[in-house]
């Protein structure tokens, strides 16, 4: 493997398509593979293979495709906190797609701390939040590079003088929040994951979603990629989630036999 610096990235000179991603065995120059799972049965729907190094930016992206190959609108989307996008979310996010994705903190089962944001009350009507002792923050400014809001308390004087001044804030121009665009979708996100029946889903997720992975990775031996290139690594992802298929297909229909069967009255 030959790489060369330039300003912005490392770039690998045998695979310019890859970029350097870490993982338990350090940083390598890698390709994100990503894949959608059928709930039902466990088989891949759609697999790929992209340059990413987070998954951010990914959520809409491979849920369109499955739907795509399946035809169907997806009931329920799923997946791990590094998916966790608002604006991503916000994209499949339809009357009859239910979106179960939770947030870092949530994830990490990390507690609120005692002045967190979701503390304050929010007034839609004349955009401004109230902290817990009552008190205004009026609207700022409005970031635009990233459609952020600023709310700040309107007298600094009230924090500082407040019994809660060194840990709702410490700073001397008092407490201030930030608030999204769609802040609103987010809370909504939020409050979803935490329902009971979401709770269900997200545990079976990681029975479903991983298994591919854990199959093809020990049974099947494919630690890395033989290929170089997007398209080359995309197809020898697509063998690999085909290869998978077939192996669970065999289970599901009993035997060879009785899945060559199945298929042959699919095909008459």
């Amino acid at each position: 493997m030959r790489t060369k610096e330039n300003k912005d990235r490392t770039i690998n000179i045998t695979d310019p398509d890859s970029a350097m991603m870490k993982s338990r065995q350090g940083s390598h120059a890698s390709h994100n593979v990503q894949s959608v799972v059928d709930d039902k049965h466990g088989l891949i729907v759609h697999a790929d293979a992209v340059s990413d190094t987070s998954d951010v930016s990914q959520f809409a992206n491979q849920i369109q495709k499955a739907e795509e190959v399946t035809e169907k609108e997806c009931n329920v989307a799923c997946s791990d906190a590094g998916y966790a996008n608002t604006n991503e979310l916000e994209k499949v996010d339809r009357e009859k797609t239910k979106i179960v994705v939770p947030n870092q903190r949530q994830a990490l089962h990390c507690p609120k701390k005692p002045f967190d944001k979701s503390t304050f009350i929010y007034n839609k009507e004349d955009d401004c939040y109230y902290c817990p002792k009552g008190k205004r923050l009026k609207h700022r400014r409005t970031y635009a590079e990233n459609k952020e809001h600023g709310y700040q308390i309107v007298n600094a004087i009230t924090c500082i003088s407040c019994e809660h001044y060194g840990i709702c804030t410490t700073s001397k121009r008092g407490r201030t929040i930030t608030r999204l665009a769609n802040e609103a979708s987010r809370e909504k996100f939020e409050r979803q994951y935490e329902e009971p029946s979401s709770q269900i889903i997200y545990k079976r997720r990681k029975q479903r979603v991983e298994h591919p992975f854990g199959h093809i990775k020990r049974n099947l031996g494919m630690t890395h990629f033989m290929q170089r290139g997007t398209e080359a690594v995309k197809a020898e992802v697509a063998v690999a989630a085909t290869c998978f298929n077939i192996a669970r297909m065999i289970t599901l229909f009993g035997g060879v036999s009785n899945m060559m069967m199945r298929l042959a009255n699919v095909n008459g």
